[in-house]
């Protein structure tokens, strides 16, 4: 009885499989949120740096990369096995949230970028997650505000809110005195097509990982160009700088092999001008949470998540975001890319992602690894960015369209996506009310369209179901 539960096979959550078959299905959730893990990381320390103590940012990117892949890990950890009401025991994948990266921008624009930006989304990340952690322990009673509806309608908000992010990257980084040049185009879509290319036309290994194997690509081809083509340009004002593309090789000359991760690298500053929006933001995160949990069960498990399963997952996001905002990371969440993964392949051993899980630990002690993925030029970031950020957007069509798209759901859907989203992105329009509100509203317009979701939910009568 003993050997026939360790020998379980990889579409049974429960049981052991063998490492020769755990370790590479484990690294394949690894390579499909490997770069996404990380990415969020790079796009919010280079807003803040671009403000303000630049600097003190590149020295700092390279430990917080590290922490990021130590704190996904471990995370995922919980998540898979839970820690008392802690963790779904789910097939969950645990990574850096992109989610966030619109109010993140907006919050590092009011409080003037630099270090003192970047504390501040750390302090609110802390009193933010301790929100989500307090509001899974009620989520049984608040389901029903949460259907896949308004769940779709947040995560499909999220997608639009990140294509332009993407895009900018795509350019070489809106930042870059070279933004948009010839070279800079070129990579990102050199790279884009490597990773159609993988995901089409090939199978296994190769189609999941074709994000990572699409940025290596773009690496080695920056290393290609720097050979042939000038490195470095003049601006308008007569200066020289070094162009957006070129690797930074001497970045990673100086990083250790090995090193504890650093506890708080950036002291958390509590300011209500981030936490107040931040806040929402988890409401949001909790929303979405649901709906990861949800279509990870259902496309995997082929059953409906219970109540503890959810409960649990969304305490774990909340705790596992505060406790990854004292190591100077961005929130944890679950990650949509890998419930898409497991979906594809139905692949849900728990020990199977569990390896994956310590491989991100064991990356998470390495900075030189950490180093490398800092250097990588925007534009090859753009390549995989646009079609990451955009899967997230189909995801939400694929939750909206979960039941049939009646009158009701059709409203609820048009008006939060035309006056939450829509308010938002165009965030001018705001402009006469007071600045508090246009911080929540304003920006990447996932929080209003969270918000008009969730309250025409309420408010809109059922529609009755025809005899």
């Amino acid at each position: 009885m003993k050997k026939s539960q360790l020998n379980t096979t990889p579409y049974d959550f429960e049981g052991k499989l063998p490492l020769r078959q755990a370790i590479p299905l484990g690294l394949q959730h690894v390579l499909a949120m490997f770069v996404g893990n990380l990415t969020p990381i790079l796009i919010i320390t280079s807003t803040c740096a671009a403000m303000s103590d630049a600097e003190q940012f590149a020295a700092l990117q390279v430990s917080l990369l590290q922490n990021a892949m130590l704190i996904a890990g471990l995370v995922t950890l919980i998540q898979l096995f839970a820690i008392g009401p802690i963790g779904g025991k789910v097939p969950i994948i645990m990574g850096t949230s992109s989610g966030f990266i619109g109010v993140f921008k907006s919050v590092a624009d009011v409080m003037g970028g630099g270090i003192l930006g970047y504390a501040a989304i750390m302090g609110a990340s802390i009193i933010g997650g301790l929100f989500e952690g307090v509001l899974g322990f009620f989520l049984k009673p608040l389901r029903r505000f949460f259907p896949a509806v308004v769940t779709g309608t947040v995560v499909l908000s999220i997608g639009l809110s990140l294509i332009g992010v993407g895009v900018g990257s795509f350019g070489g980084g809106t930042a870059a005195k070279d933004y948009g040049s010839v070279e800079n185009l070129l990579i990102a879509l050199v790279v884009l097509i490597v990773i159609l290319a993988l995901k089409h036309g090939c199978k296994g290994m190769a189609s999941h990982s074709c994000i990572l194997i699409g940025i290596v690509f773009g690496y080695i081809l920056c290393a290609v160009l720097a050979l042939v083509l000038p490195t470095t340009a003049v601006a308008a004002d007569g200066t020289e700088y070094v162009k957006a593309w070129v690797l930074n090789w001497d970045k990673v000359a100086q990083a250790k092999w090995f090193a504890i991760p650093e506890f708080m690298p950036i002291k958390p500053v509590f300011d209500a001008r981030a936490i107040v929006p931040v806040l929402i933001m988890f409401i949001v995160t909790a929303v979405e949470t649901v709906g990861d949990i949800s279509g990870v069960m259902e496309g995997g498990m082929n059953r409906e998540a219970t109540d503890k399963e959810l409960s649990g997952g969304v305490i774990c996001d909340g705790l596992g975001s505060s406790f990854a905002a004292l190591f100077g990371v961005l929130p944890n969440t679950s990650f949509s890319q890998n419930v898409g993964l497991v979906t594809l392949t139905k692949i849900v051993n728990r020990f199977a992602l569990a390896c994956g899980a310590i491989f991100l630990v064991l990356c998470g002690l390495l900075p030189k690894l950490a180093a490398v993925v800092s250097i990588m030029p925007q534009s090859v970031l753009g390549g995989a960015a646009v079609i990451m950020f955009s899967s997230i957007a189909i995801s939400g069509i694929q939750l909206i369209t979960k039941e049939p798209l009646g009158a009701r759901n059709m409203t609820i859907v048009s008006v939060a996506l035309g006056l939450g989203y829509g308010l938002g992105a165009n965030s001018a329009v705001l402009s006469g009310l007071p600045q508090s509100v246009q911080l929540i509203f304003g920006g990447s317009g996932i929080v209003p369209a969270a918000l008009v979701a969730i309250l025409l939910n309420i408010l809109l009568p059922k529609e009755k179901a025809s005899a």
